[in-house]
């Protein structure tokens, strides 16, 4: 029978034909009962959902006290536009019956109220309303009372405040202190490049924050700019700003929900709105059911009235929820800002001690104030700042590579600090792609089940592009891959209705059908309790249709069942089969669990899908625990410190969480010592991204709020990606320990002259100058020091738990003032005397002034040349330069051949030298700078050869 649409999704049948049977069968059906609801605050900023079955998925819906109806509600079947009358056969739609579902037509009901605030302006809706909509005037006066449809500008920061916190912590103020004393020493060159130092590293770090805190910002993003609306009984596009409570809106496939509606009446509807609760699955909403703000139709259409604008929105309630959780200090700073406290106490101490004794030695009391000022300022590692920040910058280049995108420069550190990752299932350990995974088709073939099932779906793969419905796209995937027939005169259709949960179509005069089991196998006759053992059973052997629906079930695949019939009626049917779908998990995430698990790394999946499917997932990629325990978000415990030591485990599964339950689950494992990572793609995951210590976006279906809140972006939205990440930023903490031992060693060089010459009681000169000591800080030293922070993994980086304990640790401070540092000291000392030596110099004599400059070039030269060798020893803690199995770093080789530039120009340039206080050495000067090499290798080599023979002694015992 042909099928006339005055609009999209609505048919209107001639009297009589088949479909007009179709469409009063479906009317005749008993609405079943709803599903029992629990209780809840609907004052709360996050709402709980009640779970009903829909097409074998759990559907989360926003519980109210209207949803508690009797198990008597019925369907009234309204008179629509196209018709006069029910014996006419126009379009049916489904309105809230009496007392339970709603006002029997032209009767009035409140407008409903949400926990938000929002509402419909006092008014009533009625049919009339819903046909005639606002008035202008109406329109005009509630967008003046209640302002636009825009989600409000959170208290922002402004620039200058945020670059000014970047200038003025604790480091930072440390030294612009070093700078300011440096001028009161007379030393203003020194004063300007500490100054540089800070603006420069302070402007890099503002503009990483400055990106990170426009999350709210984006959210503006997810509102569209036009809405169709009826007001004045005509179909009006208005801009979304302009929406406001009361306003009728139609929808239809492909629109974005701009404010939260309750649906007046649906038609075939599906909505995502996985960016707000981590469903995967699309729902089914009907009339009286809410919409919200951000999500959108993925099929059908409806129209619904307005219940809240702006900031009174669900979407404005997460918003909120995201600006309110605070990023915590990353483990990377906390380090580092207790090793500039501890160099800072001993810079302070050790210049007061230095002007005590030059007071005792009867300097002047300025010069000894001047004296010391020098000696703290170049105790200050100005190097450190900028070693740290460029280091980092060249890890997450590393990482970008690898496909994950580092928002946040520290985040690339504490990634390798986590010792527990949440991760969501959707997209992250599976494909994202909904397959069909079996079909059980006893005495038919698989390909004629499909075709029923395809044919009474709307999705379709379209040009290579998923439209409609993802589960009836992947149908049409595999019904094309079998080469079903799918063609057919499609006189009627009865789209998919989430009460009835099933749809059906009329082709070439036979009803195909497909649903959820348990509305499909009633109709059905002659159901068989076993099938044959033929290619439809999979080699299976007999099999009854409740056994493979329970094993399909068991593997946590989403079932349908398939049906026809040789009249118009749902009834006396031939069930073809059951089809399962599934998301897969991807190929190589079960080598990256194994990964996490040998890393030492807690797993866990925090997902809002239904328990039943996270679970299945879980063990087919190999991350469910040995317990098996799956819970979901509303078995959670209530108190935290219980819901820490539940968690607190490998392997755990939570599912059906709220963005609420991600927050608090962050917040409990934290609680408990845990360097959390949690993985989020919705708008929802946001406030618990920002929670977390590492919050972990998707990049290629995340949302924009999801991944302005995180640290890192997963650009392929893999979880392999995540366990590489963590190994490059266990690389990363490795190589900080070895550039900040690079530095150390270097400062015991620069202080030991001061000390040699404090403790001789000024008998021995200066070998260094304070600007000498600023050149090798930011000039020969950093080039080095950057290279090792891109040294490559060590192969066994992921065996063990992460070193997440102090950056300067008993066995780094025994390496640089027991090993490396005092064998620098004494080639340097050893090159100055010999050179003051060989110059006729004697103890307590005053140097000749250019004799003392090529001392104390020579000294100098000894400095960056006993680096060089500081530098190849730093690249292991274990092994000694000639043993390295490692490939080379040709970054460290470049940086050591531009050091040796460096000495020459500070050194052999007579301007630059003359500043910096030094000369160009004497040939014997440069014999003994060159000694510096050799003695740093073999200390190094010395002290590893002692431990790993004290390593062996205490493996024996």
């Amino acid at each position: 029978m042909p099928v006339e649409r005055d609009q999209p999704g609505r048919a209107q049948v001639e009297q009589g034909g088949p479909a007009a049977d179709v469409l009063a069968a479906s009317a005749r059906v008993a609405h079943p009962q709803p599903p029992p609801v629990v209780g809840v605050d609907l004052d709360q900023l996050m709402i709980r959902y009640a779970e009903a079955p829909r097409l074998g998925v759990e559907h989360r819906r926003r519980l109210t006290g209207r949803h508690q109806q009797p198990p008597d509600a019925g369907l009234v079947i309204e008179r629509s536009e196209h018709g006069t009358s029910p014996t006419a056969n126009p379009p049916v739609r489904a309105v809230r019956g009496s007392g339970s579902y709603g006002p029997r037509p032209g009767a009035e009901r409140p407008c409903p109220r949400r926990p938000y605030g929002g509402d419909c302006g006092g008014m009533t809706t009625s049919v009339s309303h819903l046909r005639q909509g606002l008035t202008t005037a109406q329109a005009t006066a509630r967008l003046a009372a209640d302002g636009p449809n825009v989600l409000p500008s959170p208290r922002r920061t402004p620039p200058v405040v945020l670059l000014l916190r970047q200038m003025a912590h604790f480091f930072a103020l440390l030294l612009w202190g070093a700078s300011v004393l440096a001028l009161l020493a007379g030393m203003p060159q020194l004063a300007v490049a500490i100054v540089v130092v800070v603006l420069l590293n302070g402007g890099f770090a503002f503009a990483q924050e400055y990106r990170a805190d426009q999350a709210a910002q984006r959210l503006r993003e997810l509102i569209p700019a036009d809405v169709v609306v009826r007001r004045d009984g005509r179909r009006r596009v208005v801009d979304a700003a302009g929406l406001v409570a009361g306003d009728v809106v139609l929808l239809e496939a492909g629109d974005r929900i701009s404010a939260d509606l309750e649906l007046a009446e649906a038609h075939a509807l599906a909505v995502n709105e996985s960016m707000l609760t981590g469903e995967s699955v699309p729902v089914r909403p009907r009339a009286g059911d809410p919409a919200y703000a951000g999500t959108y139709v993925v099929e059908g259409e409806a129209e619904a009235v307005v219940v809240a604008t702006g900031a009174r929105t669900r979407l404005a309630g997460i918003a909120r929820l995201t600006q309110e959780a605070s990023r915590p200090p990353s483990p990377l700073s906390v380090q580092i800002g207790k090793v500039v406290k501890i160099v800072a106490g001993i810079a302070l101490a050790v210049g007061a001690a230095f002007f005590g004794l030059a007071l005792l030695l009867g300097t002047p009391a300025s010069h000894s104030f001047l004296f010391a000022l020098g000696v703290t300022v170049a105790l200050v590692p100005e190097g450190l700042l900028p070693t740290v920040t460029l280091s980092l910058a060249r890890a997450a280049q590393r990482m970008a590579a690898r496909h994950a995108l580092v928002r946040h420069l520290e985040a690339v550190e504490t990634l390798g600090s986590a010792t527990f990752i949440c991760t969501d299932k959707t997209g992250t350990l599976t494909r994202n792609e909904m397959t069909v995974a079996e079909v059980w088709a006893p005495g038919h073939a698989p390909a004629d089940v499909l075709r029923t099932a395809v044919l009474s779906s709307t999705g379709r793969m379209s040009d290579g592009k998923p439209v409609g419905d993802p589960m009836e796209v992947a149908l049409h995937v595999e019904a094309l891959r079998l080469g079903a027939d799918l063609t057919g005169e499609i006189t009627a259709r009865n789209p998919f209705d989430p009460r009835r949960r099933r749809a059906s179509v009329m082709v070439n005069g036979r009803l195909q059908l497909k649903g959820a089991p348990d509305t499909v196998l009633p109709l059905c006759r002659d159901v068989p309790a076993g099938g044959a053992a033929d290619a439809g059973t999979g080699g299976r052997g007999a099999e009854g249709v409740q056994e493979a629906l329970a094993r399909m079930s068991e593997r946590g695949l989403r079932v349908l069942a398939v049906a026809r019939g040789s009249g118009s009626g749902e009834r006396d049917l031939e069930l073809l089969g059951l089809i399962g779908l599934h998301d897969p998990p991807r190929e190589d995430v079960a080598e990256a669990i194994w990964k996490c698990r040998i890393a030492g790394i807690k797993l866990a999946m925090v997902t809002g899908d239904h328990p039943r499917t996270a679970r299945a997932v879980a063990a087919a990629a190999g991350l469910l625990g040995a317990d098996e325990l799956v819970l979901t978000g509303a078995e959670l415990p209530a108190d935290d410190a219980a819901l820490g030591e539940l968690l607190d485990r490998d392997g755990v599964v939570v599912a059906r969480v709220t963005p609420e339950d991600k927050l608090r689950i962050a917040r409990a494992l934290r609680s408990r010592g845990h360097v959390v990572a949690m993985t989020g793609d919705g708008v929802n995951d946001g406030p618990a991204l920002r929670e977390a210590d590492i919050g972990i976006a998707m990049g290629a279906s995340g949302t924009d709020v999801a991944r302005e809140a995180a640290d890192l972006v997963l650009l392929d939205d893999h979880f392999a990606t995540i366990v590489a990440a963590v190994e490059l930023g266990r690389a990363t903490y490795a190589n900080v320990r070895r550039f900040l031992t690079y530095h150390l060693t270097d400062n015991v060089a620069e202080l030991t002259p001061f000390a040699v010459w404090a403790l001789s009681g000024g008998t021995v000169p200066l070998a260094l100058t304070v600007l000498q000591v600023l050149a090798l800080d930011i000039g020969t030293d950093l080039l080095p020091a950057l290279a090792l922070g891109a040294e490559p993994a060590n192969p066994r980086t992921m065996h063990g738990p992460a070193r997440t304990g102090a950056l300067i640790d008993r066995r780094v401070l025994f390496r640089v003032f027991g090993v490396l540092g005092p064998a620098q000291a004494v080639a340097e000392m050893g090159a100055f005397v010999g050179v003051l030596l060989l110059g006729g110099w004697h103890f307590g004599a005053v140097p000749d002034p250019g004799l003392l400059a090529a001392a104390s070039g020579t000294a100098f030269a000894a400095v960056v040349l006993g680096q060089v060798a500081n530098a190849f020893a730093c690249r292991s803690e274990s092994r000694w330069i000639g043993r390295l199995r490692r490939p080379a770093n040709p970054l460290l080789l470049g940086a050591v051949a531009f050091e040796a530039v460096l000495l020459l120009l500070f050194v052999g340039v007579p301007p630059v030298a003359h500043l910096l206080g030094g000369a160009f050495p004497t040939p014997a000067g440069w014999a003994f700078a060159v000694l510096a090499i050799p003695v740093m290798a073999a200390a190094d080599t010395a002290h590893k050869a002692w431990r790993a023979s004290d390593h062996a002694v205490g493996s024996a015992q």
